[in-house]
Order: C-alpha cells, then sequence, then structure tokens
C-alpha cells in the first residue's frame, strides 16, 4: 500500500481516538489492519490531516499503535486508564497567547508519540462530553466503534446500510424460519 492509496477502512470519520481504534476492522471473516506497516501509517495520517505535522515512520507507527491498545482497553473493557495516562505522559498542552486571542499548542518529548497522544487526548475529551454515547458496533462480528451522534442517541450499528442490515436480514430469516 502506498502513502497515496485511498483509506480502505469501511468507516471512517469518526473522532481521532475511534478513527485510530478503527484501524482495525474485519472483512469476510477475517481481521485487516491498516497499521500493519508505514505506509498504512501514511494513509491514516492523511485521512486524518496529520501528515503535514507527523512523520510515518517506525517509531511513530510503534507509539501509535501502543496508544490504540491503550485505548482499546479503555474502551472495550472495564475501564484501564493505566495505558492511557503512560501515553499521555509523553505530551501536554501549552497554552499560548496567538493573534486571534487564547490558544492551545500541543508539546510532545518526541514528535513521535503525536498522534497517538492526540488521539488518547481526544478520548478525554469524548468522556468529558457524552461518554455514554461512545459504542462498539452491535453487530457480534464487527469490532469498529462511533461516536453516537443520532438525535435521541440509539444508534446501535456502525453502519445502517453493512451491519445494521446484516442484523435486521438475520432476524428477518429467523422468523421467516420459525414461521
Amino acid at each position: 500500500m502506498s502513502p497515496t492509496a485511498p483509506d480502505p477502512r469501511p468507516l471512517t470519520g469518526e473522532p481521532l481516538a475511534l478513527d485510530l481504534l478503527n484501524t482495525r476492522w474485519t472483512q469476510e471473516g477475517s481481521v485487516r489492519d491498516l497499521l500493519l506497516d508505514t505506509d498504512g501509517l501514511a494513509v491514516w495520517l492523511a485521512a486524518r490531516a496529520l501528515d503535514e505535522r507527523f512523520t510515518a515512520d517506525a517509531t511513530t507507527l510503534r507509539h501509535t499503535l501502543r496508544a490504540r491498545d491503550a485505548l482499546r482497553a479503555a474502551v472495550d473493557g472495564p475501564m484501564d486508564t493505566t495505558g492511557v495516562d503512560a501515553v499521555l505522559e509523553q505530551g501536554r498542552i501549552r497554552p499560548t497567547l496567538t493573534a486571534e486571542g487564547p490558544g492551545e499548542r500541543a508539546e510532545f518529548r518526541d514528535d513521535a508519540w503525536g498522534p497517538g497522544w492526540l488521539a488518547a487526548r481526544n478520548y478525554l475529551e469524548l468522556l468529558s462530553t457524552a461518554p455514554d454515547r461512545i459504542r462498539g458496533c452491535a453487530q457480534e462480528t464487527c469490532v469498529l466503534h462511533f461516536f453516537d451522534t443520532s438525535r435521541n442517541g440509539t444508534r446501535r450499528w456502525c453502519s445502517m446500510a453493512v451491519c445494521g442490515n446484516r442484523a435486521k436480514a438475520s432476524r428477518h430469516y429467523a422468523r421467516a424460519k420459525d414461521a
């Protein structure tokens, strides 16, 4: 996969933390992983407009994978804060004054931590605004995550067209079979 390759993931556009988790997905029964190499990292960085600030090298890949693992542990199980905290220790927010007024700038011990650190910080922002809206897809074979922005907060699937349709078709088939 070249850095200019299109993003092959089935769900994009989620908040940064969940988008990082969604670099792993299932397709036709097997797990796919965009972050197997630096080319995949380059695709993800470009998709998130982070490619001008961060380099898709082996160190950045290693740190980004560590952040993804920490986020997965925090989101998918009983909240494990140690991994996310370890990632967050690699950077800080520095208040600044700009021509537009007060601002903030993220600083890192090593720029290779940047993408993972930004994703971990975004997870904190999601937790502080609507933690109950961070969801995993209800389709049992799907591993994707989304931030539920529906008005009534009842979204269940990563994609109504794919996973939602499968669930409805399965229920219909089961009812028809029982009848």
